[in-house]
This record gives structure tokens, C-alpha cells and sequence, in this order.
């Protein structure tokens, strides 16, 4: 089963923007939970609020879940074609050049 490249090329650009937001909003909550409970010296109650962004809490106890749930397929996705694309670029030999998109 051949790939389309850049058929993945095109979904992985389209869903990208899409992933951006809640993927940070997980990665900086959760930085700064741990972060400024560690080294700032915040107590738990006091940071809460991150954990609260960085689960999904804040959409209720319906949506929370496939937050969690679309947030890491999104991820994962993104990592599978980006190392995808990567991975043909590596592979091309020197001489060649790149298909046109």
C-alpha cells in the first residue's frame, strides 16, 4: 500500500491549526503547574486553575473527556506525518530534488 505524500502533506497543513491551541494550552498549563508549584512556591489551591486549563475540566464532565481524547489523537497525528514527511526528505538522495506540492 503506497503513501500519498502529498495527500498527508495536505491534511497534516489543513488539521495543524486546528491542533495548535488546545496542544499549547495542555503544554503551558501544565508547564506552569509545575513550575510554579516547584520553583515558585505555589501551594496546590493556588495553581489549581492550570490543572484546571491543562485537563479540559473547564468544558464539564462531557466534553472533558474527548478533549483529552482529540487533543492526543490530534498530537499524535501530527507527529506521525510530521516524521513521515521528515523521513521521505531524509531519504531522498542528494542529487534529487523535491516533487513540486
Amino acid at each position: 500500500m503506497a503513501l500519498n505524500l502529498a495527500q498527508i502533506r495536505k491534511a497534516h497543513a489543513a488539521l495543524a491549526p486546528l491542533v495548535l491551541t488546545p496542544v499549547l494550552l495542555t503544554v503551558l498549563s501544565g508547564m506552569g503547574y509545575r513550575l510554579l508549584k516547584d520553583w515558585g512556591g505555589l501551594g496546590r489551591d493556588q495553581v489549581h486553575w492550570l490543572m484546571v486549563l491543562h485537563e479540559g475540566e473547564w468544558l464539564g464532565p462531557v466534553a472533558e473527556p474527548l478533549y483529552v481524547l482529540l487533543n492526543g489523537l490530534g498530537l499524535l497525528w501530527m507527529v506521525g506525518s510530521g516524521a513521515l514527511m521528515l523521513s521521505q526528505r531524509w531519504g531522498r538522495k542528494e542529487g534529487q530534488k523535491a516533487p513540486a506540492p
